[in-house]
């Protein structure tokens, strides 16, 4: 009998949530607010090897690395997919997500969009949430308003935000985070890990 709970929805399969799109959308506000409503999601900690900015915490926000430490990781097979953005290395812990969905948790993280590709090529049934400003010219703006690149450096995101955008049709869903409209967005995500919650069927996540 308990091998068809999973049926009646009362054991559902633990569901990969991927968060993703341009820099300056806001991917860190939105997990941030999504970690504060739901507790029982496993929020991963991705890897990278840019500097912290002011208030980010090692281990928290992410695991900050040195490049030859973040090649060390890739070499011993550790990272279950990683990039390079930005001549900077970023990455997520294989064994993270292993144990997490291993413990029927359901697993958000937030990768570039390039990576986002890369989790569904492995992961078929990971659900691919495309974030986004409600135009290129609020997403500019509010790159200009973060003050943290040089103008050639933010060109370049400008010009990478161009391109995601491009790839938006590989993703299962599009979320608009406005303007001062933080919840809402997080609201819209809501609604999609609801819905994939009450598929007929369930598909399993195997890594």
């Amino acid at each position: 009998m308990s091998q068809n709970l999973a049926w009646f929805g009362i054991n559902p399969e633990p569901l990969l949530i991927v968060i993703s799109g341009p820099s300056g959308v806001g991917k860190d506000a939105v997990v941030q607010r999504l970690k504060e409503r739901n507790p029982d999601f496993h929020f991963v900690v991705t890897a990278n090897t840019r500097l912290p900015r002011p208030n980010e915490v090692h281990g928290v926000d992410y695991f900050f690395y040195s490049k030859e430490e973040f090649q060390r990781r890739i070499d011993a097979g550790e990272f279950f997919e990683y990039t390079q953005v930005y001549n900077d290395y970023k990455g997520i812990p294989r064994a993270q997500v292993v144990e997490a969905l291993d413990s029927g948790c359901d697993v958000v993280m937030r990768v570039d969009v390039q990576g986002a590709a890369t989790v569904k090529k492995k992961v078929p049934s990971a659900i691919l949430i495309f974030l986004t400003t409600a135009s290129e010219e609020e997403l500019v703006e509010r790159l200009r308003r973060r003050r943290t690149d040089s103008e050639q450096e933010l060109q370049v995101r400008i010009e990478t935000a161009h391109q995601e955008y491009q790839r938006m049709d590989q993703f299962d869903y599009k979320v608009v985070n406005r303007e001062g409209e933080l919840d809402k967005a997080v609201d819209d995500i809501h609604d999609i890990i609801n819905a994939e919650r009450h598929r007929v069927q369930q598909h399993k996540v195997s890594l």
